[in-house]
């Protein structure tokens, strides 16, 4: 009963004309940048934490959270439009959701996204509301041999994920952490890699990467089958045609729900975040799959899990952040940075201390996803006709 009436008393506030606009404006702003490819929420939450000091304590949460979790709506888009991941976390969809889209189905992957993002940050929101605090002491475990073992844990499942060779998918193992090197060292200061380059001083942005890896190889993928019939551009006009059928929606319910238990439990763990939690929902809906096959050919399965576990993980990360006083993830060191402006210490005390604001930012998410799945699902037809739009100008060009 405590909960619920501190739920009231986070509605109450959350609920003032003022906080539901930023609400409004950081769910539109997170979907923005999600589209927008090599942005990030990191940079973003960055380039407006000055806004942040004209803003109250709340607001201020309320906004950055807002643009965080929409950004996990929006990276969604171009990783199933043109298969260019518009944020880190959603890499995987781009493996499932683009071949959906390539099968005229893209309406369904986006409306799926949107779906089980929304149900995903609820489940999350509500873990929050009434077991975050005792659950949010398993991130005090979190030593230098846990954090190894996560290490251990996400490169192994890039193997899993992996389609190909083995040996290759080991090669890109070991090109990757070769690029993680580059840089100044977290530890010691050092510069590692840079050759007197200053560009390289900050290392090599994954979203960068992911995009230039993905999206370059498609654009040479499509130069070199230019004459392919482009069956992903056959669309239908209406809205209810590009929304998931009642198989997809049925196949989809049980990725949504392991998908957010994933991503919340994972979002609890300093290191965690969104993308291990997406890489590791994909892994466990292939291997319980009835038709392992699908998945790499469109399986909605993949695009379900993982859109719900980052969703879930992102929300579940502030739950470290608030009770413990400990950032998971860059984008949470962010907040805490902007919390830390306003004169709030996250921490044991946070709750009892500052509670209209732990529960009013608490009582926002839950308006965010609803405001997001508000935004995204009558916009699934517009963002299907910028492919339709694509396919009168190729006609054009040839």
């Amino acid at each position: 009963m405590d909960t619920l009436a501190n739920l009231a008393m986070g509605f109450s506030g959350a609920l003032t004309p003022l906080n539901v606009l930023i609400a409004l404006g950081g769910a539109f702003v997170g979907t923005a940048v999600g589209v927008l490819p090599g942005l990030g929420p990191t940079a973003t939450i960055s380039l407006l934490l000055p806004i942040s000091v004209y803003l109250d304590r709340t607001g201020a949460v309320i906004l950055m959270s807002g643009i965080y979790y929409g950004a996990m709506y929006g990276g969604s888009i171009t990783s199933i439009l043109i298969k260019i991941p518009g944020e880190a976390a959603s890499v995987i969809t781009c493996i499932d959701g683009y071949q959906m889209a390539r099968k005229g189905r893209a309406g369904a992957a986006l409306g799926i996204s949107a779906i089980g993002s929304f149900l995903a940050g609820i489940a999350a929101t509500l873990g929050i509301a009434f077991v975050g605090p005792k659950v949010a002491n398993v991130a005090l475990a979190f030593g230098p041999v846990e954090k190894a073992a996560m290490l251990v844990l996400g490169l192994t499942l890039i193997l899993g994920v992996g389609q190909g060779s083995k040996l290759r998918g080991t090669a890109m193992i070991g090109l990757g952490l070769l690029l993680g090197t580059v840089g100044i060292d977290a530890v010691s200061g050092e510069e590692r890699f840079v050759f007197d380059v200053p560009s390289l001083r900050d290392g090599f942005g994954i979203a960068i990467v992911a995009m230039g890896l993905f999206g370059l190889s498609e654009v040479l993928m499509m130069v070199e089958q230019k004459a392919a019939a482009p069956a992903i551009l056959a669309y239908s006009r209406r809205l209810r045609d590009l929304l998931p059928n009642r198989e997809e929606t049925r196949r989809s319910a049980g990725p949504v729900a392991r998908g957010s238990v994933i991503g919340f439990l994972l979002g609890l763990l300093p290191g965690g975040g969104a993308v291990i939690a997406s890489f590791v929902s994909y892994l466990v809906e292939k291997k319980i799959a009835r038709r392992p096959e699908e998945f790499g050919h469109g399986a909605v399965e993949g695009v379900a899990g993982p859109e719900a576990a980052n969703n879930a993980a992102a929300q579940a990360s502030f739950i470290p952040l608030l009770c413990l006083g400990i950032p998971a993830n860059a984008v949470i060191g962010v907040i805490m940075g902007a919390l830390l402006i306003q004169g709030v210490t996250p921490g044991p005390r946070l709750v009892a201390e500052h509670p209209a604001m732990f529960w009013g930012v608490i009582a926002s998410m839950f308006i965010g996803n609803l405001m997001l799945v508000v935004l995204n699902i009558p916009l699934v037809g517009l963002f299907v006709s910028l492919l339709r739009s694509e396919e009168h100008t190729s006609e054009l060009q040839s």
